[in-house]
């Protein structure tokens, strides 16, 4: 609140004078500056809840679900249940047919 009191005669002063060009950019470059920072601020404070609560659920979320090394791969696509069950039935035939033989 300080540097409130201590702007507002700045300002005046520098009115009241005629500034040369390269001060006005540069005070203008800070003033733009300021201004971004102030947005930013606000938006980090008014989104910050947000991100925060879906942290927290993502969290909750992989605490939920078992580890993957856990559980034996399962095969996500039709084929590959197809191409294990044809693998699986060719080597229940395979053991008939030597079973057979050696008979």
């Amino acid at each position: 609140m300080e540097t409130m009191h201590e702007l507002i005669p700045f300002a005046k002063e520098m009115l009241s004078q005629k500034p040369n060009r390269k001060m006005v950019k540069l005070y203008m470059l800070g003033s733009v500056l300021a201004f971004f920072g102030v947005v930013i601020g606000l938006v980090e404070a008014v989104c910050s809840p947000f991100t925060s609560e879906g942290r927290i659920e993502e969290e909750e979320e992989e605490e939920k679900r078992p580890t993957p090394s856990r559980e034996p791969a399962l095969p996500q696509k039709q084929e590959d249940l197809v191409l294990e069950q044809s693998k699986k039935l060719s080597t229940v035939q395979r053991g008939l047919v030597t079973r057979q033989h050696a008979s």
